[in-house]
Parts: C-alpha cells; structure tokens; sequence
C-alpha cells in the first residue's frame, strides 16, 4: 500500500517541478522581472542623485555663509561677527552627508550593472538550457547517473539565483521604501531644500556698513542709531543660523538612514532571503534526486 502511494505520488511531484521550471524559463526569456528591477533601481538612483545634488548646494551655501563677516559699528565702535564657528559643525556634516550620498548613488549604479549582467542572452539561455536538460534527467532518471542529476541541480539552482535575486532583491528593496520610508523621504528632502534657501536668506540680510560721509549732525545721529539696531539684531541672526544648522542636521540625518537602508540594508537582506530559500530548495530537491 506504502509502495503504490509512493509510486502514484512521484509523477505529480514531477509534474509540480516541472511547472515551476516552465516558470522560471518564462520569466527569464520574457525579462518582465528584470524591466521592473531596472525601472525600480533607476527611480531609486535619480533620488539619489537629486539629494546629492542638493547636500552639495546647501554645503556651499553653508561655506559662503562662514566667510562672510557681519559689520555693524554700534554708537561708532566697530564689530565684526563671523558665523564661521557656529556652521562649521552643520557643513560637516552636510559634508559628509553628501559623501554617504555618492556611495549610495554607486551602490544603485552597481546594483543597476549587476542587473544588466543577470539579464544577458548568454545567462538566460544557459539557464533555460540547464533546467531543460535537468527536467529531462528527472523524468528519464535510468539514462542519468544521480551525480550527474545532483549536479545539474546544483547548476540550475545557482543560475538561477544569479538571473534573479539582483532584480527581485531591487523590487522588494523599493516596495519596502514606498512602504516605509517614502514619506520620510519627501519630509526631510524638502525640509533640506528649505534649509538651504534658510541660510541664502540670512546671508543676503547682511548689509555692509555705509563707509561714505555722514552728512550732517542728524544723519550722523541717524548713522548711529542704525548701526546701534544693527549691532542688536546680531544675536537675532545667531539665533536663526543656530535653527537653520539644527535643521539641516535633522533633515541631513533621516536621508541618510533612508538611503542607508534602501541601497545597503534592504538589499542585503533580499539577498540573503533569497539565497536561504535557494539553498533550502537545493537541500529538498537534492534529497529528492
């Protein structure tokens, strides 16, 4: 009786692994999975470089605000205040920001060159030839020696990890950032360019001081009372530079830990998923040969 189930059952597990190779070879030599993971890697790469583009701009934004220097003469004494001390922590950082942005964009940019390779004629025809061969040598087993079968196996597994798990691992990577971080994304990108319009504001409120006669007794008193309101306002400008560089930090933080993520973290952990799954068919298949 045990026998019959067994003899009855291994024609429909063939069948099953039959379809599941007609899948895989269709998928292949159709490229829909690839179309997707190259339109979601390039979507991926072009907010790269956008939030590249802009950390670059609020960097040299940040380094004509450190070099311009506040005159204002109070009552007829000279000051002279540079915000240098206080954004030079910030321009650090928007520094380095951009530094984890262009890693992030070659990180897209080599994932986008891994997905061409996969994609290739020469791949998608060994592998379509591979699993044609192995369904041959499952459904006539006499005519081929196990490790012969074992090793057509390993074959067709390992292709077809390479031909798919680069553009799978990009379409999970962006359906978990629409998912999770898209709307951080949107936030802190616009929050940054806010930012750096922030600091061009407050740089173009720097008015040098009138070097050019005062004129009479009541324009060299209104001289001064300007100069005295100037002087004053000093610490009001502090305030916003300090606010702005806060900002700036912020938003400079939360795309990091958007780009980290999409480009390093939710790739690894695609291909990791894939290649566990991979294996784990290999080791039932294997045991099945």
């Amino acid at each position: 009786m045990t026998a019959e189930i067994n003899h009855s059952g291994l024609p429909f597990k063939k069948l099953i692994l039959s379809i599941a190779a007609l899948v895989c070879a269709m998928a292949a030599l159709s490229g829909v999975i690839d179309e997707e993971g190259v339109t979601y890697t390039d979507e991926a790469f072009k907010r790269a470089l956008i939030t590249f583009g802009i950390a670059r701009g609020l960097n040299g934004v940040i380094s004509v605000a450190q070099g311009t220097e506040i005159a204002v003469h109070p009552a007829g004494f000279g000051v002279n205040f540079t915000p240098g001390q206080i954004l030079d922590p910030v321009n650090d950082l928007v520094e380095q920001f951009s530094w984890i942005m262009l890693a992030s964009s070659a990180s897209l940019g080599i994932q986008k060159v891994l997905l061409t390779i996969s994609a290739t004629t020469v791949v998608t025809w060994l592998l379509v030839c591979l699993l044609i061969v192995y369904l041959i040598s499952v459904w006539r087993a006499d005519g081929f020696p196990v490790e012969f079968r074992k090793f057509l196996l390993f074959l067709s597994v390992v292709l077809l990890f390479i031909r798919f798990s680069v553009p799978l691992a990009a379409i999970g990577s962006e359906g978990l950032y629409w998912y999770f971080l898209h709307e951080q994304y949107v936030e802190s990108s616009a929050g940054l360019e806010n930012t750096q319009y922030n600091f061009s504001k407050i740089g173009n409120e720097q008015v040098a001081p009138d070097t050019k006669e005062q004129g009479d007794l009541i324009n060299r008193a209104k001289k001064i009372f300007e100069s005295a309101s100037q002087g004053i306002s000093i610490n009001d400008r502090i305030d916003k530079y300090k606010e702005a560089a806060a900002d700036a930090t912020k938003h400079a933080i939360n795309l990091t830990v958007v780009f980290v993520i999409q480009t390093v973290m939710f790739p690894l952990l695609f291909l990791w998923i894939i290649f566990r799954g991979a294996k784990a068919i290999w080791a039932k298949l294997l045991a099945a040969a």
